[in-house]
């Protein structure tokens, strides 16, 4: 793994927003616009490199399963925040239901180096609503097949999700069109293109699919159906929307009626499943520790309290739901130990890599529970947050 200064294409700009990309700039708090598709550089791999990491990502998904069946099976919802029994009940009937539930994809974030930081770890996974996929599926492919004609990349995007549709379409209801909504609130545009993207892969596995904002999803009393704004049922959605979010807004309890964990004609299939709310928490980090303590490719965490990491390596405390660095906090090994009021993770503290100033963190995706590419961001702190950039990566 190496990083490589570049020139930009003269029309970058213009060049990703064509391919979808329209949020290739970040406003930073003094008001100026920053590149967040950044190609002054790039990074570069090794194919053995690269294969390596395949295997690490396939076997953390693995891991990953088999600490959500410990979850239901044990009934250890409430160290996840769910303390609603019926949601508990409805998520692990999801669970146990999950091969007649379509589920498409998610995005594990590693500390990795390529070489003395040792093997990649798992810093989170995001299993429910990832984003940054326009940029790694396309914008970066097409960037390669510009300055590096004839080379490689670790993206298999695009036809994996193809493909995904087609093998999973049957689970569909028969005859009602696939929903993709996203929330008109999202200012940037990320969610939106995040959206019309996976809509698109859709089509092009021959689905029928119809576009949606969440807000203008509307109820049906008489039907007690979901309904778009001509008032047709709603029986399949993709949705980036967090299930925390879905389940707890004032339409949630409608959405736990009509949750298809098992068919019936006024119900909706929402995807990703009910059963993703396992893997998208952090305390999924803890309880992965938990199962597989001293594994490699993980890193000591906790859900009580940093213990001894307070004073050996330092940790990062992480709110079970937080998202883009919101509420992350680092402590220094030393420092007098902190237990937040809020439900926290305590995750041992592993700077992420210093690339020329550059801590950077991979963004590994996962298409059907098989490795399908990789999405670089840099940020100038340790928390990889809303200012961090996008930058694409060659295989030479």
């Amino acid at each position: 793994m190496k990083r490589h200064t570049a020139t930009p294409r003269p029309d970058w700009q213009s060049t990703v927003e064509e391919q979808g990309l329209i949020y290739p700039l970040t406003r930073y708090p003094d008001g100026s616009l920053r590149p967040y598709w950044d190609e002054s550089a790039y990074y570069e791999f090794s194919l053995p490199e690269v294969e390596a990491l395949e295997e690490v990502v396939e076997e953390l998904h693995r891991m990953c399963l088999a600490v959500a069946e410990h979850i239901v099976e044990a009934d250890r919802f409430a160290d996840l925040g769910i303390d609603d029994p019926r949601l508990a009940d409805l998520v692990a009937e999801s669970w146990r239901r999950r091969s007649e539930q379509p589920s498409v994809y998610g995005r594990f974030d590693l500390r990795y180096d390529g070489g003395p930081g040792g093997p990649a770890k798992l810093l989170e996974y995001n299993a429910d609503t990832p984003t940054s996929l326009v940029e790694a599926a396309g914008a970066q492919w097409f960037w390669m097949e510009d300055r590096f004609p004839g080379a490689d990349q670790w993206n298999s995007l695009h036809e994996r999700l193809v493909d995904a549709w087609k093998r999973q379409s049957e689970l569909l209801p028969p005859g009602a069109p696939l929903y993709f909504a996203h929330s008109a609130g999202d200012e940037l545009g990320e969610d939106l293109m995040t959206v019309a993207y996976l809509r698109e892969t859709a089509e092009q596995a021959g689905l029928r699919t119809e576009a949606i904002s969440m807000e203008d999803i509307g109820w049906d009393r008489l039907s007690g159906r979901f309904v778009d704004k001509r008032f047709r049922f709603i029986r399949a959605c993709f949705k980036l929307y967090p299930w925390e979010w879905l389940a707890t807004d004032r339409f949630g309890p409608y959405a736990l009626d009509t949750l298809d964990n098992g068919g019936g004609t006024g119900s909706t299939l929402w995807i990703e499943p009910a059963w993703k709310m396992l893997l998208s928490n952090k305390a999924l980090l803890a309880v992965l520790w938990e199962l597989f303590p001293g594994h490699p490719n993980l890193l000591p965490a906790y859900l009580d309290g940093p213990r001894e990491l307070a004073r050996t390596t330092g940790y990062v405390a992480k709110p079970l739901l937080g998202r883009e660095g919101a509420g992350v906090t680092v402590h220094r090994a030393g420092a007098e130990p902190v237990v937040r009021d809020e439900a926290c993770c305590y995750q041992e503290l592993a700077p992420l890599p210093d690339f020329d100033g550059n801590r950077v963190v991979l963004g590994t995706w996962v298409v059907e529970g098989e490795s399908a590419g990789l999405g670089i961001r840099e940020s100038a702190g340790l928390i990889t947050d809303e200012y961090a950039r996008f930058l694409p990566h060659v295989i030479l």
